[in-house]
């Protein structure tokens, strides 16, 4: 355990995970028989648990991040969704070896665990089973910054607590519906913010055959409006690179491309790591370069609660069409990394 939780935060993350398994979701009853709608209610219940100061920002490689994989794989649980990580559980423990901050490039690393969440739904056709659809999201953030003057505790509300978010609403919505054809893997990464260790280790360590996943979308920064894109839009990074965006589109998602290209993004998120293994992985965002990123300041106080949830219920029926059909998505020259 970190040193720095108290007893009061241990108790109040412990009561969180217990409710959590008390107050499921409807959908979790009648699983198969209905499609469950997103709601800013259930958006907000999620974004609550993710981010608020109890949960202590979710630090790369701690207890608190270990906290929010805890909450997470419970939520998985209530929607009935198989566990897909060590030993029969939702979580994935990941050993790596980590610098300390203000070491030298050449120091060596001192050991660190983080944790992924990751389950799955099983395809129930006999030929299209074999593919998988990974829809994902990275659930630490920075953490608490012991010493600094007034507010320290980075909640990564928007990065990434709303793509986790999204993740839980997908697949609450997926589960409450007819057995997908496809196999569908939800899988939250522990220690994006120092490396994407967790991403890195779950892709040497998939539930199913790397060479079976056919997509991969990364869900970050979906708790604000872009004002570079229309209204009711979210955008893809990378989406000149592959027919993935473009088909999304077709099929009614509101992705258009990134329109940040300065900024690099489609390189900068849990998706990169399983692109340069060849698979079609691109992060779905409408992160408009607010000033709150990386600070404290990234709080449920700014989210856009009625944008995120149309911009989560917007992707319910194209993925849905995804992990449905036999569409196999390709690299448009030049765009594999």
């Amino acid at each position: 355990m970190n040193p720095y939780i108290s007893r009061l935060n241990r108790s109040a993350i412990f009561l969180l995970v217990a409710a959590s398994l008390v107050f499921a979701p409807a959908t979790a009853v009648a699983q198969g028989t209905k499609t469950a709608t997103v709601t800013e209610q259930s958006v907000r219940k999620y974004m609550q648990a993710l981010a608020s100061d109890e949960m202590r920002g979710r630090g790369s490689a701690t207890a608190d991040e270990l906290a929010a994989a805890s909450y997470i794989a419970a939520q998985l649980k209530a929607m009935k969704i198989e566990p897909a990580g060590d030993n029969g559980d939702y979580l994935q423990t990941v050993k790596f070896k980590r610098r300390t901050r203000g070491t030298s490039a050449d120091a060596p690393g001192v050991e660190a665990t983080t944790t992924n969440v990751v389950g799955i739904l099983r395809g129930s056709d006999p030929t299209l089973s074999k593919d998988t659809i990974l829809l994902s999201a990275h659930l630490d953030h920075l953490g608490v910054r012991e010493g600094m003057p007034g507010d320290n505790i980075y909640n990564g509300a928007d990065d990434d607590a709303s793509g986790v978010t999204a993740v839980l609403e997908l697949a609450e919505s997926l589960a409450a519906g007819p057995k997908p054809k496809r196999t569908v893997v939800f899988a939250l990464f522990g220690s994006e913010e120092i490396g994407g260790w967790g991403a890195r280790y779950f892709q040497s360590h998939p539930p199913t055959p790397i060479e079976s996943f056919v997509a991969n979308l990364e869900f970050e920064m979906i708790g604000r409006p872009d004002s570079a894109v229309a209204a009711h839009t979210l955008w893809l990074t990378g989406y000149e690179r592959s027919n993935l965006g473009p088909e999304l589109a077709k099929h009614g998602a509101r992705l258009v491309a990134d329109p940040h290209p300065e900024q690099n993004f489609f390189r900068r998120s849990d998706n990169y790591v399983l692109a340069t293994k060849g698979i079609i992985a691109h992060t779905v965002s409408s992160f408009g370069l607010h000033s709150d990123y990386h600070r404290p300041s990234d709080d449920l106080s700014r989210v856009d609660f009625k944008h995120m949830t149309d911009a989560i219920a917007s992707m319910v029926e194209p993925v849905r069409w995804l992990i449905n059909s036999d569409f196999k998505p390709a690299w448009n020259e030049g765009g594999k990394p």
